[in-house]
């Protein structure tokens, strides 16, 4: 039986057709889908790297062997270390090891912007131009003690308040302001940690492509030290000024770090309390022990105007043992994936990183 097909009919299927067809390749070039996420790293080939970004705590300031170029050439003192924890953390599939940091520098030079530490520009800067040709697996920062709470300084007011016993402890007054420092502190960190994320987002990455730990600081220095080395000798601090630095102070600023990472989605890491009894001149006569370098002053130095001025720039600082010790508990963090810890020692002699035991 023969079908007749009415002309309109056969016109109607060959329009309906050709929009059909139409539809379909304009959607896919004048109106394309929206582009899929683009792949952490340039190349399939890009190195697997751990950064480290930040201040002197992470650059390797006290663990000796600065490289060259970070040792005063060109006005450049941020003392990069290869013994700083970033080169020792062991991490399955990481093959590269770069540290950013530079010794004394505020959240701002970590941060995405103009400020400058001993000629380098920001940090996060610098990391936009390491993603080209790396993939990025993990980014460590540790910053703000140079920002209001200006740590070091504060060392530097309790070292001088040794030599005028007759004058209140250092730390009577620091326990007026230390809080507000502080507080004005936690903002700065987390603006800095934020910039660090928007580099990775404009890169394509997403927060589960990578981990992101802001970690605190450690007390250097503690009460509990032999008479004889609470002089020149070692550690020129009173008693009561260690108590409250190793006790008080080293605890507010980690709370501070703390609240900055919850602000910005970083995991924390605390080494508040890594150096209990591995503090600076807790060893007495044996310095094996210590994780800290005691009062260092560097006397060719002295002979050098452009150098004088950085002849104790160690002291107080992570020695090359205390960075081994800061590997040890970090390579553990970052194999735990998730949540916070903090860092305490084991039966076994090493630093650990313990979920259940974030002190604040």
């Amino acid at each position: 039986m023969r079908v007749k097909v009415r002309r309109w009919h056969v016109g109607a299927a060959i329009l309906l057709a050709a929009g059909i067809v139409f539809m379909i390749f304009s959607t896919r070039s004048d109106q394309p889908f929206p582009p899929g996420p683009q792949k952490p790293s340039p190349s399939p080939l890009a190195p697997t790297v751990i950064v480290a970004m930040g201040d002197s705590t992470v650059s390797g300031e006290g663990a000796g062997q600065y490289t060259a170029d970070t040792n005063g050439q060109g006005g450049n003192w941020c003392h990069r270390s290869p013994n700083a924890f970033v080169q020792k953390v062991n991490i399955p599939g990481v093959i590269a090891h770069v540290n950013l940091a530079c010794s004394g520098a505020p959240a701002e030079q970590v941060a995405l912007g103009p400020v400058k530490q001993w000629t380098e520009g920001s940090q996060a800067e610098q990391l936009a131009r390491l993603v080209k040709d790396h993939r990025i697996a993990a980014v460590v920062i540790a910053v703000g003690a140079n920002d209001e709470p200006k740590f070091s300084n504060q060392v530097t007011t309790c070292f001088k308040a040794w030599f005028t016993p007759a004058n209140p402890p250092c730390s009577e007054l620091l326990h007026q302001s230390w809080q507000a420092k502080v507080d004005a502190m936690t903002p700065k960190v987390a603006a800095a940690v934020t910039d660090v994320k928007a580099v990775l987002a404009r890169a394509g990455y997403v927060p589960s492509d990578y981990q992101l730990i802001l970690q605190s600081y450690a007390a250097p220095i503690g009460p509990d030290i032999p008479e004889n080395l609470r002089n020149l000798n070692g550690c020129p601090f009173r008693v009561e000024d260690l108590r409250w630095i190793s006790q008080t102070g080293i605890g507010i600023l980690s709370a501070g770090l703390k609240h900055a990472a919850q602000l910005t989605g970083a995991r924390f890491l605390d080494l508040a309390k890594m150096g209990v009894k591995h503090e600076a001149c807790s060893g007495g006569a044996n310095l094996g022990g210590e994780w800290f370098t005691r009062l260092t002053l560097q006397l060719d130095d002295l002979s050098q105007v452009d150098r004088a001025q950085h002849a104790l720039q160690e002291s107080f600082h992570p020695n090359a043992a205390g960075h081994v010790a800061i590997s040890d508990c970090l390579g553990e963090f970052i194999a735990q994936h998730d949540g916070n810890a903090t860092c305490v020692a084991g039966p076994d002699g090493k630093l650990h990183a313990d979920p259940d035991v974030v002190a604040r």
